[in-house]
């Protein structure tokens, strides 16, 4: 996790485990959360967003008890689709191809990472289920870290329609406070595998 030349709450960088996972192939878009609190939400196949962190754990808490919000390290190690020390799912070039956009792209429009993975660290911020604290990575456990105890903004990982460059990169970190509702802000749904199940990465 982490990154030498990037912001420093992303030094130092360090090698973590975590145990094996699932994670969402997309961010929750209009047409599932819709499901979850009907409405008129727009385009069906772009990232549900304007929701708070409390909305995200909420929608989770709804799928059932085994659905959750990803920790930092857990949406990092999807992000990098299984290759490391690299800035972006797909390398160290940056990226290229960007256009002025006014909201979201639908979700699964350009091609998915190494794990298959679809929109990692563009479109929308992310809701992680982690406190943020600057300063986390120079006592995190190297297995499973779960951030700091308490705090007063939650994390959030992955660049977005607005900011589509300076949260791109896999390691970059940001952060809001979790009652906090913005355009470009939306999530995906991880699970913990139980013992013997299938799950990308293994």
């Amino acid at each position: 996790m982490g990154s030498a030349d990037g912001a420093d709450d992303e030094r130092p960088p360090h090698r973590v485990w975590v145990d094996p996972f699932e994670i969402g192939l997309t961010q929750v878009t209009n047409r599932e959360w819709a499901l979850f609190r009907p409405g008129d939400y727009g385009d069906p196949d772009q990232p549900a967003v304007n929701i708070s962190w409390f909305d995200a754990v909420a929608y989770c808490k709804w799928l059932g008890e085994r659905f959750r919000l990803p920790t930092e390290a857990e949406w990092e190690r999807a992000a990098r689709g299984g290759v490391e020390a690299k800035r972006y799912p797909w390398g160290d070039d940056p990226p290229r191809d960007y256009q002025e956009l006014t909201a979201p792209r639908p979700v699964a429009r350009r091609p998915p990472n190494g794990f298959g993975l679809y929109d990692m660290c563009e479109n929308v911020h992310e809701w992680c289920s982690d406190w943020y604290d600057a300063s986390y990575y120079a006592s995190s456990p190297d297995r499973n870290p779960m951030g700091p105890e308490t705090g007063t903004r939650r994390a959030s990982r992955g660049g977005s329609w607005r900011h589509q460059v300076k949260f791109t990169r896999c390691a970059a970190r940001s952060s809001i406070r979790p009652d906090f509702r913005y355009s470009d802000y939306g999530f995906r749904v991880a699970a913990s595998c139980t013992p013997g199940e299938q799950h990308f990465g293994s």
